[in-house]
């Protein structure tokens, strides 16, 4: 879990956190093994991203047998909300109802879509109104 200090994630740090999300604890040469074939990215680049991403509080690490064994510091649940929040303010200067508007207009919504944004909205309206 993080501290607060919740940063918004670079496409390269988030490639990172898939990773670690999906299967953690993991060592940077594991990392490095995952990654340098998807990516191309040397071994030198990816140990310089880890230790960015540890600097920045968004891994931590525990010294495992012969290596440190690296571990999410935030949920994926925790980053997406800062990069949403991101873009409501940068994008849509905080207007929810924007953003949506922006959203429908330019790409059509399934009725299971359409559906689960009706739940959604009436669960907010149950918390702000009971």
């Amino acid at each position: 879990m993080t501290d607060g200090k919740t940063t918004g994630l670079n496409g390269s740090e988030w490639r990172i956190m898939e990773y670690l999300w999906t299967d953690s604890p993991r060592t940077v040469m594991q990392i490095v093994n995952r990654l340098k074939g998807e990516t191309g990215w040397a071994k030198s680049t990816i140990t310089t991203l880890v230790g960015r991403m540890e600097a920045k509080g968004l891994l931590y690490y525990k010294d495992g047998g012969k290596a440190r064994e690296y571990y999410p510091a935030i949920t994926r649940e925790e980053a997406a909300l800062t990069e949403t929040e991101s873009l409501l303010s940068r994008v849509y200067k905080g207007s929810v109802g924007l953003m949506m508007h922006t959203l429908v207009e330019n790409k059509p919504l399934t009725r299971e879509e359409i559906d689960e944004l009706y739940a959604i909205l009436h669960k907010a309206e149950e918390a702000h109104y009971d």
